[in-house]
Formats: C-alpha cells, sequence, structure tokens
C-alpha cells in the first residue's frame, strides 16, 4: 500500500507537475523510508519519489518523451535535492 506523501517537498513537486502538465490524476509518493541508509539517502526523509501522473498532455507521446517532460518540470529538484524518481505516466483512458 502506498501513502501519498505530505511535505514541502512533496508540495513542491505536487505543484510544479500541476502547473506544467494539468494532470487529471496526480499521486506523490514518498519512498525515502524504504532506502534509509542505502546510496543516496541524504538523511532528509525526502530522496526517493514515485510519481503516477495522467494528463491530456501526454497523449500521442511516447514513454520516454512523457518522462522528459516530468523531468523537465523538477529538473532543479533532480539535479540537487531528488535523489531518484520513479515514473507512471498515463493519458487519460490508458
Amino acid at each position: 500500500m502506498t501513502t501519498p506523501a505530505t511535505g514541502p517537498l512533496a508540495d513542491q513537486i505536487a505543484a510544479r507537475l500541476t502547473a506544467a502538465l494539468d494532470p487529471t490524476q496526480l499521486e506523490v509518493v514518498n519512498d525515502s523510508a524504504r532506502h534509509r541508509g542505502h546510496l543516496g539517502d541524504d538523511g532528509t526523509g525526502e530522496s526517493h519519489w514515485t510519481v503516477t501522473v495522467e494528463s491530456g498532455a501526454f497523449v500521442g507521446l511516447s514513454r520516454v518523451q512523457r518522462q522528459r517532460l516530468i523531468n523537465n518540470a523538477l529538473a532543479d529538484l533532480l539535479a540537487g535535492r531528488i535523489h531518484a524518481l520513479a515514473i507512471k505516466a498515463r493519458a487519460p483512458g490508458e
């Protein structure tokens, strides 16, 4: 079972993806506890994430193109604060 994340970084991720993709569904899950003590764990409890995004912006795009849109929206966070990001991206009706 996953629990939607709350907290400063979860809020930033959700806000950026909402602004960039106008999603019909968005789930941001903090997976950091599962990676405690592993490489990339910075001790903040906000280093590993899964996002599930459904957006009309993804219609006709490949999986890689969808992931690029998400990565672009989170680029500076991926460069510093996010160590790992798992992405599930789909268009409405998929």
